[in-house]
């Protein structure tokens, strides 16, 4: 059995954001990372290999050169290869079209299992997992906690509204975790080098098939958030004081 693990190198949650004077993110500025649900994911691949229940475990991605880098350490964090998209010169893409290209590769490069995160910290969308799916024609399972691998079918757990829903399926499958999965690994240093010798083949939209469309969604603009006002310091008495606060609450921010 081959699993496949779809992986997005997103900005790492604690970045600090910049925008140029055109509105777009810097992105040189903002350390990136493989998405944290991610990392279920591969961990789960990565242990169904080593439970001897699955041959061999691959990463596939859509980015360009830097998502190298993240390709690299799931390669070393175990898994066997890694497969890159890519996206250089497209111009971006949504999640219809980051769904038919994955799809594609998914075909050329063969499949069982598909894993996932259920979800990219950076867009919060939550689409491509299931557009991949549907385009595969394959059945799907979202938000995984538990999943348990048979020859030729699965079984998984997932939390719903204060229960526990058990569902199975037949493979070839996709299935999307939570991170109550498992605990990813970290590299070690010996892994790091052994990763730099592991393959890592590059596809081009064109070398799958694909023919490339206009996005059907884009992003219109970006910007922060208002700053913080600083703290309204009332003066006098604790009676005056909650007067004051009272009259700020229903005058001036009109909450109450």
């Amino acid at each position: 059995m081959k699993v496949v693990v779809l992986v997005k190198q997103t900005f790492a949650t604690e970045a600090r954001i910049e925008l140029d004077e055109s509105g777009e993110i810097i992105s040189s500025r903002v350390k990136k990372v493989v998405n944290p649900y991610d990392e279920f994911a591969v961990e789960e691949a990565i242990q169904l290999v080593e439970r001897k229940q699955a041959e061999k475990a691959a990463v596939l991605s859509l980015g360009n050169t830097e998502t190298q880098e993240g390709l690299r350490q799931c390669l070393a964090m175990g898994v066997d290869e890694a497969v890159l998209i890519d996206e250089s010169g497209m111009g971006g893409a949504d999640s219809s079209i980051t769904a038919e290209l994955l799809a594609a590769a998914l075909k050329k490069i063969g499949f069982d299992l598909i894993l996932s995160g259920y979800v990219a910290v950076d867009d919060n969308a939550a689409q491509v997992p299931m557009r991949v799916a549907e385009i595969l024609g394959i059945p799907h399972v979202n938000v995984v906690s538990r999943l348990e691998v048979q020859e030729n079918s699965v079984k998984a757990w997932r939390e719903a509204d204060g229960r526990t829903e058990v569902l199975a399926t037949q493979l070839p499958c996709l299935v999307t975790a939570d991170k109550s999965l498992n605990k990813p690994r970290y590299p070690t240093l010996p892994n790091i080098m052994k990763a730099k010798k592991k393959p890592l083949a590059t596809y081009t939209p064109a070398d799958l098939g694909v023919d490339l469309k206009s996005p059907g969604c884009r992003v219109v603009r970006h910007f922060l958030p208002a700053g913080r006002a600083g703290a309204h310091l009332f003066d006098g008495t604790p009676s005056e004081a909650a007067a004051a606060l009272v009259s700020a609450l229903r005058n001036e921010a009109k909450v109450v």
